[in-house]
Order: C-alpha cells, then sequence, then structure tokens
C-alpha cells in the first residue's frame, strides 16, 4: 500500500477534494444535514477556519486555515467522513456494492475495521502558496456548481459558502 507523504506546514491554508466512492450519487446534497452535522462537530473538537466550501452531489471542494501551530487536516476529513457515514448507516442508509465487486476488482478484507464505503479512501489537497494561489482556488469553488451544469451562475448554488456571504472580503495570502 502506498505511503503518502503529507506536508506538514502548521497553520496553512489547504484546498481539499472529497469524492463519494459512487460518484454518480447525489447522497451529499440529498442528505447536506447530515453533512453539515459532521463537519459543526469536528470543528468544535479540532477548530480550523472554513474560508470556502462547495458541496455537489458526489464530491465537495473546500479551503481550510488551520490553527497556529496544527497541521493534522487528515484526522479532521477523517472524522468528517466517518461522522457522516456513521449518521447515514443510522438513517438507514445502506451503501451499495463497491465498483467491480461483481467481478473480483474491490477486496473487502482491505476495507478498514466499520468502513461502509461511502467515500473514495482519501481525498485530495493542495497547499496554497500565496495570494494569487488563494484567489484561483477560492474561483475554483465558486465555478465548480457552473462548470458541472448544476446552475448558470455560482451565487444560484445553495450548496455553496459563496451564497452564506465566504470569501467575498478578497484573497488572504497565505
Amino acid at each position: 500500500m502506498p505511503r503518502y507523504l503529507r506536508p506538514n506546514a502548521p497553520g496553512a491554508t489547504i484546498f481539499f477534494t472529497v469524492n463519494l466512492a459512487n460518484r454518480g450519487s447525489d447522497l451529499l446534497i440529498l442528505h447536506i444535514d447530515h453533512l453539515r452535522r459532521a463537519v459543526q462537530t469536528t470543528r468544535r473538537e479540532r477548530p480550523f477556519r472554513s474560508d470556502a466550501w462547495v458541496v455537489l452531489p458526489d464530491h465537495l471542494h473546500a479551503i481550510w486555515t488551520l490553527p497556529d501551530g496544527d497541521a493534522d487536516f487528515s484526522t479532521r476529513w477523517g472524522a468528517i467522513k466517518a461522522r457522516f457515514s456513521m449518521s447515514m448507516r443510522r438513517a438507514g442508509f445502506t451503501p451499495p456494492l463497491p465498483v467491480g465487486w461483481q467481478n473480483g476488482g474491490v477486496n473487502p478484507a482491505l476495507r478498514r475495521k466499520g468502513e461502509v464505503g461511502l467515500w473514495q479512501p482519501r481525498f485530495w489537497e493542495h497547499h496554497i502558496r500565496n495570494e494569487a494561489d488563494y484567489s484561483s482556488h477560492m474561483s475554483y469553488c465558486w465555478y465548480n456548481p457552473v462548470k458541472h451544469g448544476l446552475v448558470t451562475l455560482p451565487e444560484d448554488w445553495p450548496f455553496s459558502s459563496l451564497t452564506r456571504g465566504a470569501g467575498r472580503k478578497g484573497a488572504r495570502s497565505a
């Protein structure tokens, strides 16, 4: 199994992409309240500043700024994903079999204990380098629903922090 070396930059500003295992699903927007609760609980336990969020049907993008002296974003994402998955199971959701199950493409024994297979195992992150990089990734968040054909204007997408006023104060340097 590959060992990913992630940057260890306390107080960093980071752009994330997190995907559901079933990329055709609309689970995240159908159950947005479960996701919001998972994020809120995690933020109470392990604070971070949320600069931007956009939740699409099967994936999400976010920009976070971690507290000074703290570089542990992986534990936060693990907690959010686990809480959302647990919440969905309690609500009676049973995830579909993983892709490739019928032809032996996925080994269920490799799943971690308690994992339900809602999320792709990892996430993608990019540490923001400067103000231009921050601005570019902020725009990416806002325009992603337009790119996917979900709305014609970014402000029309209801599952975005743009509609809640975040990110309107301009870019910040990382």
